[in-house]
């Protein structure tokens, strides 16, 4: 395997090689990139896998801006150029994503995130579970380099699937974790939330997001393969992805909504707010399902998310087709309303584009966004960083695919911290949305426990 570029050399070339391989799981390819960037985007059995770094899009703080609208824009430029030095195979893609707001956080866990970031990865992995194939796709910078890096990909791939096995963790093992002393007590919560109900309540905002942090301190470093796996394992309904810009940090989650997919010159999202538990059996899950679908609380906040991305679709041109009303989304261990929204777009209009317009959504900053975006900054003590932003990955062909970053936790090394939000709105209570929090949490918990890592403990911070 070639050692990656950084960034494109000016007047370079980059060269593909495609060739569909035995069928075989994720962690083939994860585990041969070990000790380098790798990322992992699935969602039930459709999945890509990613390692290694030919090609890196990045816009650092100074240049992200104040309303951070330039720094989707300063991607799509440098993917253009990117894509253009591509030979080899019709279509290539980057992976990765954005800061919740533009800056640069000066939080050393968000040290490898800046605002934007994108690898064009050496390998890529992809599964497709309605031929049940997988297509590998190696990159180099000349024509030999990519046959032998992708003979070397796949002979590595072959070796790492022997010894996974022997590596793997019983599930559910202790690994002694050290959990962080809470810096966010309950009654610290509850202050927060009922200060943003009386600001609701005055009219200055209909809908805030507020969110909160579980810090895990583990005594040796966590492996994001391992828990991304076990995430996936657990969250087959959801958006479960991994990125990780460098060893020793990475991101992960299970996120149940979609910001943007575009296929084809449409474009897909959903709308998702308002939570409640899964029940025991399914007789408690559908009772609960119909207490959500019924009240007038989550009901009115699951419309403000609908009304703004319609509106916001429609301002860029779109023609919008929705739900007439919301359904239930049923997910492994919680529910809540999604509307879908379609819409065709406009020729000049690319999903970077759309991306600016959309983020934030209602459904994770609030309404109007402006107003919630201050309210955030005064209370919320810790940086989001990449929590609630975009992450995916967009095609030089213009397909590709947005969610939040949600239900996630970043790691650097042996510590991770988890993030999980509530939506505000009048009717709120507060120990209601504290409930919610730690139904949010529960995904990357169980995770955890799945791959050995004692967190059920874990305390709230913020």
């Amino acid at each position: 395997m070639t050692q990656p570029a950084s960034r494109p050399v000016r007047g370079s070339r980059i060269h593909q090689v495609r060739r569909e391989v035995d069928a075989c799981s994720p962690e083939a390819l994860l585990s041969a990139g070990a000790g380098g960037a790798r990322g992992f985007w699935a969602l039930g059995d459709r999945w890509i896998a990613h390692a290694g770094v030919v090609a890196e899009i990045s816009v650092p703080g100074r240049v992200a801006g104040s309303t951070g609208e330039c720094r989707f824009e300063a991607v799509q430029d440098q993917a253009a150029e990117l894509f253009g030095g591509i030979d080899g195979y019709e279509r290539s893609r980057v992976f990765g994503g954005f800061a919740f707001a533009p800056r640069k956080s000066g939080d050393r866990m968000w040290a490898s995130f800046p605002p934007a970031l994108f690898h064009l990865p050496e390998a890529e992995l992809e599964h497709n579970p309605v031929t049940r194939q997988c297509t590998l796709v190696v990159r180099a910078r000349d024509k030999a380099g990519a046959r032998r890096s992708w003979d070397a990909w796949a002979r590595a791939m072959g070796a790492g699937a022997l010894s996974r096995s022997a590596r793997r963790r019983p599930v559910g093992a202790a690994s002694g974790a050290k959990l962080a002393a809470p810096n966010l007590e309950r009654a610290i919560w509850n202050r927060m939330v009922s200060a943003t109900l009386r600001r609701i309540r005055d009219g200055e905002a209909e809908k805030v997001v507020l969110s909160r942090t579980m810090e895990v301190d583990q005594a040796h470093p966590v492996e994001p393969l391992e828990l991304v796996m076990a995430l996936w394992e657990e969250n087959h309904g959801s958006h479960v992805f991994l990125f990780e810009p460098g060893p020793g940090s990475a991101l992960l989650g299970a996120a149940p909504e979609t910001i943007a997919s575009v296929v084809n010159g449409v474009v897909r999202s959903t709308a998702v707010a308002g939570a409640i538990a899964v029940g025991a059996d399914s007789v408690e899950t559908a009772q609960l399902a119909r207490e959500l679908y019924n009240s007038d609380k989550d009901r009115a906040e699951h419309d403000f998310v609908v009304r703004d991305m319609v509106a916001r679709l429609s301002a860029l041109g779109c023609t919008v087709r929705c739900d007439v009303a919301p359904h239930v989304l049923t997910l492994a261990r919680i529910q809540h309303l999604e509307t879908k929204i379609a819409a065709k777009v406009p020729d000049a209009l690319t999903l970077l584009d759309i991306l600016a317009s959309l983020h934030p959504t209602p459904a994770v900053c609030g309404m109007s966004r402006n107003v919630a975006r201050s309210i955030l900054t005064e209370s919320e003590v810790f940086d989001r960083g990449w929590y609630a932003g975009p992450v995916g990955w967009f095609a030089s062909d213009g397909k590709g695919i947005f969610v939040p970053a949600l239900r996630s936790a970043v790691g650097t090394g042996s510590r991770w911290r988890l993030f999980a939000g509530a939506g505000i709105v009048a009717g709120s209570e507060p120990a209601l949305e504290w409930e919610e929090t730690e139904l949010k949490f529960q995904p990357v918990l169980r995770a955890m426990a799945r791959a050995g890592i004692a967190a059920g403990a874990a305390t709230g911070s913020g």
